[in-house]
């Protein structure tokens, strides 16, 4: 069933390094954009209408080839401190001046994560009892996540190390974990990134 989700809101994290890429990995090509081009517009085909977008390291660089997207930009100077870091600072952004029912957590390096999910995550949401709707891996759940707005103090409030597996973690008993197939995989090494362009080419 349909709702009204324009409630929801859409954090990106894409303020690391790509130390082990050893190249600004957000600008990685994929399909007619890059891997930070790709997220957005997967964000923008969901039925969200607010995003914003956590920059870190090589913000400069990445905001010129962004720049065509209408997204809110967020720069976290901070953002060697860590995914919590980043979290915090997205978070605050967008819960200074408006409210919403939640806020859904992605990363800029999972390419495979398109709209078709993300609505899934936000349509389960709307239609179960669970406060946090995440996604499943071997042996945890983690992001894609999205979490209720009773939990963004707590979000605002992570140890700069803490992404927002802590939460997941803390409040098991309120997590719904959605099964993504192959889709959340993440690219980290220049291996991983060979790979998921096979996977997209084939």
């Amino acid at each position: 069933m349909s709702h009204n989700t324009n409630n929801i809101a859409i954090l990106i994290l894409a303020a690391g390094s790509s130390s082990r890429m050893g190249r600004p990995k957000q600008l990685l090509s994929w399909g007619k954009t890059n891997l930070i081009g790709n997220a957005i517009d997967q964000a923008k085909n969901s039925q969200s209408d607010k995003i914003v977008v956590v920059l870190g390291a090589n913000s400069e660089l990445i905001k010129d080839k962004i720049g065509r997207w209408e997204v809110d930009i967020v720069e976290n100077e901070d953002w060697k401190a860590g995914l919590g870091s980043s979290l915090a600072k997205g978070v605050t952004h967008l819960t200074e001046h408006e409210t919403f029912d939640g806020i859904l957590v992605m990363l800029a390096d999972q390419p495979l994560i398109d709209s078709a999910y993300l609505n899934l995550l936000i349509e389960s949401f709307y239609t179960t009892s669970y406060s946090i709707i995440a996604t499943a891996y071997s042996k945890r759940a983690g992001v894609p996540a999205l979490f209720d707005k009773k939990f963004f103090e707590s979000l605002c409030d992570l140890g700069e190390d803490n992404g927002a597996k802590l939460i997941i973690e803390q409040f098991g008993h309120e997590v719904l974990s959605l099964d993504p197939g192959k889709k959340a995989t993440d690219i980290d090494t220049e291996v991983d990134y060979i790979n998921l362009t096979n996977r997209l080419n084939e």
